[in-house]
Parts: C-alpha cells; sequence; structure tokens
C-alpha cells in the first residue's frame, strides 16, 4: 500500500510517484548535491500541489527536484516507518513568490489509502526573505498502527537527538551541521513561558536558531492565544542580542509579534511594540503598516486607520492590495458607501495613469479586478445596512446607484435581488421598483420569490398599480406566477375595490373586475359583491343587475350580499316588482336572509304601499331569531317620510319605543321633516324638544323644518324653545363618481378615456364576438 501526501503551493507544483531505489540516489553525511530523478517528477506550472507517493518496499529513498521560479531544491527523505520532506528553497523572484511544505506520512500497509494531513498553520508564516530560507523538520507522525518494533522506537529517539540544519543556495546544499529541531515541541515547551528568564530555562543548552523560527514560533502563539510566550521570546531575544551578540530580533520578529498583538486583542500593547522597534532602528515595513491599519479598525478608528494609508506615502513605501483592501474595509465600518466609491474612484486614476502598480511581485492586473469587484461588494453592503436602519435612506441609496453607474460599477444580479429582500419599509418602495427596473433591463432573469416581495411591499406602500404591473409583467416576461403571487395581486383588487364600494366608485370597479379577468384572475363572490354593493351605494340599478348577471354567468354563486345589494339597488329605483322577484328566488335556492336584507324588503313594501306587509315581514323575522334594530325602524320611518304617511311614521315611531329601541338623530329627523310637511308643525316641535332633552344634535334640516312649518301654519309655538340653530355639519361625501377622484384615492394612472357603459358588457359581448 502507499500513503499519499498533499501540500498546497503558491508557485509550481511538482509530482513524486512510484519511488524506488533504482532512481533515488542514497543518503550521505555531509556535503553534497542532490541529483534530479527526472524520470519520478512530474512538473506543472499551475497553482498547484507538491504530491509525494511512497512504496513499502523501500527501505530509506530521497529526491530533489528544481523549481523554474526559484532556485531551489527540494529534498526528500524516508526512513524506515515514516516519510520525512524538507522543502529547501531559496528567494529568486520576490517576497511573495516562495512556498513552503513541511510534512510527514505514512508507509506502512496498515494504513491502506488513507490520507495524512497536518495542520501548517504555525509554519506557513516562515519568512520568505533573506537569501537562504531554513526548512527544518518539525514534528513526525506516527504510523497509525501502534505497534513499532523497539528497533523503530530506538531509531527515531536517535534521530530526536541529533539536530540538523541545511542550508541550499543555487539549488546546491552548501552546508549540513549536525542539527534536527523539532519547532512544534520546541514552541510547546515554551507556551507557558512568562518571562525572558523562563525562555532561557528552555533554550540555554540549544544552539543558535534562525531567526524565521522564532518569528513562526510567534506566530503559533498568537494562533493559540498565548500572548504572554510570544512577549517573553522577543524579550529573550534582545536580551540575547545584548549579551551574546546573536543578531536579535528583526523585522519580521517584530511583524509576527505585532500580528499576535492583533489576533488576540492586546491593542493596549501595540504603542509598545512600535516603540521597541523604533528603539532597535527598525524601520516598519508595508506589512507593519498593513497591520496597524486593520488595529485601528477593529479598535473602531476609522480615521487613525485611513491616516496609516496616508503614512505609507509618505515614507516612500508602495501600499499593496491589502492596504487598499483595508482602506475600503474601513469605509465599510464607516457605512460610507459614497467615500470608498471615491477612494476607488481615485485609485482607479492613479492606477491607469501607472502610478500604482509598479510593484513587479504583485499581479496588479489580477488584483485591480479584486479591488473592483471588493469596491462594489462594499456598496452592497453599505447600501443594505442603510435600508434595514429605522429612518427612511431610499434618497441616499438611490444616490448611490446613480454614483456607481457614473464610475461604471454595476453591482450584479445577486446584489440587487438581496438589496431588494431588505426593502421592507412603506417608503423603500421606490429603491424596489428601481433595483427592479434595472434586473429586468440588465439581467436575464429575475426570481419570481423577488418579485412577489416586490409585490407584496407595493401593496404595503399602498402603491396598488405598480403592483399590478409587475403581475402583469410575470405573465409577458416570466417567471410564471405561482399561487403565492395570484393571492397577492387579487388582495390588491380587494383593497382598490373595497375602497371603490366605500365611496361608491361603481365604474373602477366595473374597470376592476375587467382588468382581473383580462389578466387571468378569476373574480370571487368578495369581489363581486364589492361592486354590487358600490352600484348600490351609487344607486346605479341598470349596472347593478348587469353585474349580478355575469356573476352567475361566470359561475359564481351569489350570496346574501350580493342578493342585498341588487334588492337595495333595485329599491333605489323603484323597481319593486323585480325586486319581489330577486327575493323570492333567493328564497327558492335556500339562501337565508340576514337583517340587512329583510330591512331592504321593509322598504320595498312600504314603497308599494303594502304596509301590512311590513308587518309579516317583523313577524318572520321574529320566528327566525333576528331582532330588529334601529336601522329597521329608521328604514321603515323614512320609507313612510318619503312616500307621505306621516301618521304611519308616528305610529311606528311609538311601536319602536314600545319595543325598547332608542331612537337616533335619523329617526327624529326623518319624523319630524315628515310631521312638518305634514303639516303639523306643534307635534314635530315636540319632538324637536324631546330629542334635545335626550342629549341628540340635529342638523340644521329639522330646525329648519319646525321654523318653516310654525310659520306656514301659523302654530302658535314658541320659537325661541328651540333655541339657537345648529351649525352647518360639514357634508361628507358619500359617493364618488368621477374616475379622477378615484384615481386620487388609490394611486391608479388617470385614464383619459371616459367611461363607457359597454364596459358592463365588455366580457360577455368579448365571447360573443
Amino acid at each position: 500500500m502507499q500513503a499519499l501526501s498533499i501540500w498546497p503551493s503558491k508557485g509550481v507544483s511538482w509530482a513524486v510517484h512510484n519511488l524506488g531505489s533504482s532512481s533515488v540516489p542514497s543518503r550521505r553525511r555531509g556535503r553534497r548535491k542532490l541529483r534530479n530523478p527526472e524520470d519520478s517528477v512530474c512538473h506543472g506550472r499551475s497553482l498547484g500541489f507538491l504530491w509525494v507517493s511512497s512504496s513499502s518496499r523501500s527501505d530509506r529513498v530521497g529526491v530533489s527536484c528544481r523549481s523554474p521560479k526559484f532556485d531551489s531544491g527540494c529534498g526528500l527523505f524516508s526512513g524506515y516507518s515514516k516519510l520525512q520532506i524538507l522543502l529547501l528553497c531559496e528567494r529568486k523572484t520576490g517576497p511573495f513568490a516562495a512556498s513552503f511544505a513541511v510534512a510527514w506520512a505514512l508507509e506502512q500497509q496498515a494504513i491502506g489509502n488513507e490520507f495524512v494531513k497536518e495542520n501548517s498553520k504555525s509554519i506557513d508564516g516562515l519568512s520568505r526573505h533573506g537569501e537562504h530560507v531554513y526548512c527544518l523538520k518539525v514534528d513526525e507522525v506516527s504510523n497509525g498502527n501502534g505497534n513499532d518494533n523497539e528497533e523503530e522506537e530506538k531509531e527515531e529517539e536517535e534521530e530526536k537527538e541529533k539536530e540538523k540544519e541545511v542550508v541550499v543556495e543555487n539549488g546546491e546544499v552548501i552546508e549540513e551541521k549536525s542539527r534536527n529541531v523539532d519547532v512544534r515541541a520546541l514552541a510547546r515547551s515554551l507556551e507557558l513561558a512568562m518571562t525572558a528568564d523562563d525562555v532561557e530555562e528552555v533554550l540555554k543548552d540549544k544552539a543558535d536558531l534562525p531567526l524565521q523560527v522564532y518569528s513562526t514560533m510567534i506566530r503559533g502563539f498568537g494562533t493559540d492565544k498565548r500572548l504572554d510566550a510570544a512577549m517573553a521570546l522577543v524579550e529573550w531575544l534582545k536580551r540575547k542580542k545584548e549579551t551574546d551578540g546573536f543578531e536579535g530580533p528583526n523585522l519580521f520578529v517584530y511583524n509576527s509579534l505585532l500580528g499576535a498583538v492583533k489576533q488576540l486583542g492586546k491593542f493596549e500593547l501595540v504603542e509598545k511594540v512600535m516603540n521597541n522597534m523604533a528603539q532597535e532602528g527598525i524601520l516598519p515595513n508595508v506589512v507593519t503598516y498593513n497591520t496597524l491599519m486593520a488595529i485601528y479598525l477593529e479598535q473602531g478608528r476609522p480615521v487613525e486607520a485611513l491616516n496609516v494609508l496616508e503614512e505609507i506615502e509618505k515614507n516612500s513605501l508602495s501600499p499593496s492590495p491589502v492596504s487598499y483592501s483595508t482602506a475600503l474595509l474601513v469605509y465599510r465600518r464607516m457605512e460610507d458607501g459614497h467615500g470608498a466609491l471615491k477612494f476607488f474612484v481615485e485609485f482607479r486614476e492613479k492606477y491607469l495613469k501607472g502610478d500604482i502598480g509598479k510593484d513587479a511581485h504583485e499581479d496588479w492586473e489580477s488584483e485591480f479586478v479584486k479591488l473592483e469587484n471588493f469596491t462594489i461588494r462594499i456598496c452592497y453592503q453599505v447600501m443594505r445596512r442603510w435600508l434595514v436602519k429605522n429612518g427612511n435612506q431610499s434618497s441616499i441609496v438611490l444616490k448611490l446607484l446613480a454614483d456607481m453607474d457614473n464610475a461604471g460599477l454595476q453591482p450584479g444580479w445577486a446584489e440587487y435581488e438581496r438589496l431588494v429582500w431588505a426593502c421592507t419599509c412603506e417608503e423603500h418602495y421606490v429603491v424596489a421598483k428601481e433595483l427592479y427596473t434595472r434586473i429586468r433591463q440588465r439581467h436575464n432573469d429575475i426570481s419570481l420569490s423577488v418579485c412577489n416581495h416586490i409585490i407584496w411591499l407595493m401593496g404595503k406602500a399602498k402603491k396598488w398599480w405598480a403592483a399590478l404591473e409587475i403581475y402583469e409583467d410575470l405573465l409577458d416576461k416570466g417567471p410564471k406566477p405561482n399561487n403565492l403571487s395570484y393571492e397577492l395581486v387579487v388582495s390588491h383588487f380587494n383593497i382598490l375595490l373595497t375602497a371603490a364600494r366605500k365611496k361608491g366608485i361603481w365604474k373602477w370597479g366595473v374597470r376592476l373586475l375587467n382588468k382581473m379577468e383580462e389578466k387571468g384572475l378569476k373574480p370571487g363572490s368578495r369581489e363581486w359583491n364589492a361592486v354590487l354593493v358600490a352600484c348600490s351605494k351609487a344607486a346605479e340599478t341598470s349596472a347593478a343587475v348587469q353585474i349580478f348577471r355575469r356573476m352567475v354567468e361566470h359561475g359564481e354563486k351569489p350570496t346574501i350580499i350580493s342578493y342585498g345589494a341588487l334588492l337595495s339597488a333595485l329599491e333605489k329605483g323603484k323597481l319593486y316588482d323585480e325586486a319581489f322577484q330577486v327575493w323570492e328566488h333567493m328564497v327558492k335556492v335556500g339562501v337565508e336572509p340576514n337583517l340587512y336584507a329583510y330591512t331592504t324588503m321593509t322598504s320595498i313594501c312600504i314603497g308599494q304601499g303594502k304596509l301590512q306587509r311590513v308587518d309579516a315581514i317583523l313577524q318572520e323575522m321574529e320566528t327566525l331569531g333576528i331582532e330588529p334594530t334601529v336601522v329597521t325602524y329608521n328604514a321603515i320611518i323614512s320609507g313612510c317620510a318619503r312616500n307621505g304617511l306621516s301618521s304611519a311614521a308616528f305610529e311606528w315611531f311609538h311601536r319602536m319605543k314600545v319595543g325598547k329601541i332608542q331612537p337616533n338623530e335619523i329617526t327624529y329627523e326623518m319624523l319630524i321633516q315628515a310631521l312638518a310637511k305634514d303639516g303639523k308643525p306643534r307635534l314635530a316641535f315636540e319632538l324637536y324638544s324631546r330629542a334635545q332633552n335626550e342629549g341628540l344634535n340635529l342638523s340644521t334640516k329639522a330646525y329648519d323644518a319646525v321654523i318653516r312649518s310654525s310659520q306656514a301654519h301659523s302654530a302658535t309655538v314658541d320659537v325661541s324653545l328651540l333655541g339657537a340653530r345648529p351649525p352647518e355639519k360639514n357634508k361628507r361625501l358619500v359617493t364618488r363618481k368621477t374616475l379622477s377622484e378615484f384615481c386620487n384615492l388609490a394611486d391608479v394612472p388617470r385614464r383619459a378615456k371616459p367611461f363607457d357603459r359597454k364596459e358592463i358588457y365588455l366580457p360577455q359581448s368579448e365571447g360573443n364576438q
């Protein structure tokens, strides 16, 4: 069985496979070169991996390879039971081009094809600067079966006691010291150190190690949240420089320490680290400034973070892509989308002029695209934050969208849809409408859920007609509406129809019904009833009859509300015989009358002069357990008053009192006007006084009726007892029959085309064509 281990490499990828003793030279002590077994090595130039395979039949193997991008030699050394790999590289083209891999793999057959993976976060940070790179054996991995023989264990202990350092230059091993260092074990021995003395106690018997090892351990301490050990190690290095003439902490050590401070959030130590650097005469580099920017950002000090970027340029350093991306994050933290956009526009101008991008170690063409996309992402996030905040932020969102268009930056389809989901307040409907328009114009697809959300939002903002337009787009352009789309639009139609019903705007009610049928929406009884009631309120008898017929023709079963509205319309049109026919049909089909229907029928009976039928209706109501209300008696009294039956009206007034139903203002006003008109001013005067005593506020009509009747019939009535003439009540418009008034009410577009009564029959006429 073979064991395969894989490690990512930023440069090139090498594959070492089928290693055998015939193709690999033996390992020797001392100074030597490593030959490259080209027949066993595959080279790739794309971003890839270093692949190593070992066979259990091979006792001790080694292989090296070169990279065209680095002066490097890669040595692979295998022990009896373990595969140990050292990647030894020398920087050739730049500080960010080197790649390091330290790994271990097992070759025992017992592990089968299981991959062995090692977390090398603490190792990835090895310094990539300098003429040589020291790659040290860091740790060991057991072979997985737990049954190593004593000979293997003895050999492992002997190799651990040896220390070995290999230095490679130009692909050649130029120096080899008998020195092996287990960095992980060394770091574990120092993780509890609190002072430089603690570090000295552990390292006093150790030989001098490269500074890259110390910087790696410091970064590892930051990851493990052991800042005290990192600080103690740096203090020990400073002491060692003073006492033993050691190189002492360099820029990379301090950058590692500053990163550890940032990672643990111990921001109070930042100034101390920077002062130590200054005392050591170490000048910060771009990495140092980038770390400072990130620290200020986490501290909530955005202004200081942006000042660091200016300081980089003042110190004749070139900001890196990380510097610019961190600055954009600062604007994101400040929720300043306009600032982030302005920053990127200025950066783009400098880049296009060639003032930025002179660093050959960076792929600025690729980094520019990343920063452009990052700016779009920042602006999107800021706009989303604006929308979820309290208050109306719609205007600044629209302005930022316009500024992004002017700058040539356009969010993608996904960002637009996420912004739509952030629109939840009534004030956001303008933003949602703008985003919807952009998606339709610039992208081929739009999510149905987003369309439904906009339809809902338009309804919430009382922009029902705009919601209907979106539904029309779903029918014409897609995606196909679902049940939720249907229910949302129908609910908006119901709102409009309810407004038409309440205001008696029957013409718009008819048009809305036609619009629903045109868009494939089947009106239900609620929609038909709303138009019927609107026609009844507007006393449009013929329109009510036609709407009722259309309702039946479309297979919708009329309800008691449908019959009640039709009866009321017929009563107002004085079509009493037709009303009786409707009543008989209603009873025949099994629709039980309600209080409103019975009340309407009492008015119809009085209109026909069939007062005895009114008694029969009240008895039928009593039998069914339907108690007449003040509205019922008001309808009877009003019918009597309109037909000049003042005595009958006064009689029903007494029956009302006997039935312990308290009269209201309408009762007294209609009765007083009937008595005054019938030449009974004194009785009208008494009723007016009684109403005043009951605390009712009658209208000027009743007052004027008593005065005129008293004067016309020379009644001996003390008019002064009536008191002052009541003030005029505000006239409440019961019906609004003009389409323009409904347009203002329901926020629907004005139509220049006047209403044609043929629209009442439109669906039927279309069907006959």
